[in-house]
């Protein structure tokens, strides 16, 4: 089968029947990897006399060996390497994670997409358990920037490596979708009094940021007043975990809300 490409390739035929190894696997990738493997074959070509790349059978099927790594970006294989890439990363495997991300990286696909995946997990996966992720996620992605391929694949796979290895929480996740939840079936609701903002003096007069407390007057700068709607006065949308920082999160916010509580129970008016 001897055959010429939107390239102006001419792909060289002997013995071997090309039907064979094309249309072994799915047909809808089959041809996109016999072109992808001449364009790639070509770069090791000399032209002819025409100006047109001369493809030797040896060559595309060199190439053609390379076919399981070239995906469509838009196509299943993308979305199954990614997805196994996160949940690597939530599993806490690192050597599976560097694995995934080697195999998209290999693929051709854009290292940016996957630093913004790995920005996205610090947030979604580790939260507060550790802090330093966001940070590790956002330099990794501008170190990339920076430095670009190979050289910045090497801080993609340390923070991929990181991610994995850090302690994991999804209460920030949680907790903002509980909160857009609630803003969906609640609506607009009205900024307290005491913690409206009041520039002028009209503002001031119709109770505009009164009896509001300042923290820093209070020990440990934190005072047990209310900050939500009246209607969602004591609601919780965030429970840290016990897991990483988060546990010293949490032990001072059960001690807050505790305190909040019990002023509650003493003074019930008092905001």
């Amino acid at each position: 089968m001897c055959a010429k490409t939107r390239k102006q390739l001419l792909l060289e035929c002997f013995i071997i029947k090309f039907s064979d190894i094309i249309w072994s696997d799915k047909n809808s990738v089959s041809l996109n990897a016999l072109e992808i493997s001449a364009v790639y074959a070509a770069s090791k070509t000399i032209r002819n006399d025409n100006a047109k790349h001369k493809v030797p059978l040896k060559a595309v099927e060199n190439a053609l060996q390379r076919k399981a790594l070239i995906y469509d970006k838009s196509g299943e294989a993308h979305f199954n390497l990614i997805s196994a890439f996160h949940k690597s990363l939530r599993g806490s495997d690192p050597d599976a994670a560097i694995y995934w991300l080697g195999r998209m990286l290999s693929s051709g696909e854009d290292p940016m997409y996957i630093a913004r995946r790995m920005v996205r997990f610090a947030s979604e996966d580790v939260g507060n358990a550790d802090p330093s992720a966001l940070s590790v996620a956002m330099a990794a992605m501008e170190a990339f920037r920076f430095l670009g391929s190979p050289e910045g694949d090497l801080s993609l796979a340390q923070a991929a490596v990181y991610l994995a290895t850090a302690p994991k929480s999804n209460s920030i996740y949680t907790a903002y979708g509980q909160t857009i939840k609630t803003i969906t079936q609640t609506g607009a609701l009205p900024v307290p009094m005491h913690i409206r903002n009041a520039p002028t003096r009209l503002m001031k007069d119709i109770g505009y940021g009164k009896d509001y407390q300042y923290a820093h007057d209070y020990k440990d700068a934190f005072v047990p007043q209310d900050h939500l709607p009246e209607k969602l006065q004591n609601k919780i949308f965030y429970t840290p975990t016990t897991r990483g920082y988060e546990k010293i999160v949490k032990e001072r916010l059960d001690k807050w809300r505790a305190l909040k509580k019990q002023h509650q129970k003493t003074d019930p008016e008092q905001k």
